[in-house]
């Protein structure tokens, strides 16, 4: 099924400043919202559909690459995935709760999280992210590739047994009263002993640490789109640390570092190829092999061929990440002039130079092209 636009989802205009799009998530999720539509199935698909687009759009750097390369850039980096599909309410309330207000005002601050009662201030502890760099040839970025990644993560250890904390009485929040000139003040916080699950460990797994998780390497398969660039990054949801008491998983934040190619420089989807000719195939002609990504190509050089001339090898180049159609190759070419000559080759020269066939000529429209582009070879 073809994913949504997530600005048609939250019905705002691309250039919509941050404001402007959490008014807009806000807008949506309670028109959406489960509680008010528990005779619409599909009120809650829709619900979580806007939090994957809110999460995208809310976030400057997500926002960016969505903006460039649209689904294919975010996709598993929307930590919810999709179009909402693989995720579940709790990460919602977890991550999104502070849109509400948080007060627990009206029909949402319970549903939030925001400590009306329903949930209250109890949460699902959420694991850290986990980071791998992957390198990617030029070949590899031109194909797309699955890459099978072996991690070392935290996991949950079974064998244990939890009981209700101690400190909040499983309520994941511990309620202070302070007293001012100005009356009592009443703050509440995440509980320290807990930190917010509501549980403790009372017994714990062999081979555990405090939190009942051990560490164990795991073996991630991971789908790289064509066309990603180097810096780029993916985002794997779910298979970072796990959460301490049976909490949710974190991402795995998968960094993309394009290896130099040995014979081609990217540029964009293009790719670039600096061809050195010697001076008889540039005043002769010929045909010449060049590499390309993953083969070679075979070339006619026109006579007269000169310095700065481009050669353009249409489709040859890399794809862009969730658009059609590919770049091209350019060939900039290079005559090469000779350091050292033999008394027969000087001799040669100085008859032929004579001729007005080597009177040079100052083609204007190939200098103007070589000047736009000799610095990126310098």
């Amino acid at each position: 099924m073809a994913k949504r636009d997530y600005y048609e989802i939250l019905s705002v205009e691309r250039s919509a400043s941050e404001a402007e799009i959490k008014k807009a998530y806000r807008k949506v999720a309670l028109k959406y919202h489960p509680d008010r539509n528990q005779d619409d199935p599909s009120a809650e698909e829709k619900f979580k559909e806007a939090a994957a687009a809110y999460e995208v759009l809310g976030n400057a750097e997500k926002k960016a690459k969505y903006d460039r390369f649209g689904h294919a850039g975010v996709d598993g980096q929307g930590g919810f995935g999709g179009n909402g599909g693989g995720m579940n309410m709790e990460d919602i309330f977890s991550n999104f709760g502070d849109i509400f207000g948080g007060g627990g005002g009206g029909d949402f601050g319970s549903f939030f999280g925001g400590g009306g009662g329903g949930r209250g201030g109890r949460r699902v502890q959420k694991g850290s992210n986990l980071r791998v760099k992957v390198k990617l040839s030029l070949e590899e970025i031109e194909a797309g590739v699955e890459k099978k990644l072996k991690i070392n993560k935290l996991v949950n250890v079974t064998g244990g047994s939890y009981s209700t904390c101690s400190t909040c009485g499983g309520n994941g929040s511990v309620r202070r009263v302070t007293n001012t000139i100005l009356g009592q003040m009443q703050t509440t916080t995440t509980c320290p002993t807990c930190n917010g699950s509501g549980q403790s460990i009372d017994k714990r797994p062999p081979g555990s640490d405090e939190n009942g998780q051990k560490r164990e390497e795991r073996v991630v398969s991971v789908n790289i789109p064509a066309g990603v660039e180097d810096g780029m990054q993916l985002q794997v949801r779910g298979e970072g640390n796990e959460g301490p008491m049976n909490g949710m998983a974190g991402d795995l934040i998968v960094l993309i570092e394009e290896l130099p190619h040995e014979s081609l420089v990217r540029d964009g989807q293009n790719v670039l190829y600096k061809l050195i000719l010697n001076f008889a195939d540039a005043a002769l002609g010929t045909s010449i092999e060049v590499p390309t990504i993953g083969g070679k190509a075979k070339i006619n050089i026109a006579e007269g061929t000169q310095s700065g001339k481009v050669l353009r090898l249409k489709g040859k180049g890399l794809p862009a990440v969730n658009a059609y159609g590919k770049g091209d190759q350019l060939i900039y070419v290079t005559v090469y002039t000779p350091k050292m000559l033999s008394k027969e080759e000087k001799a040669s020269l100085q008859k032929m130079k004579l001729s007005e066939n080597f009177a040079p000529v100052d083609e204007k429209s190939d200098r103007s092209f070589f000047e736009n582009v000799k610095d990126f070879f310098n």
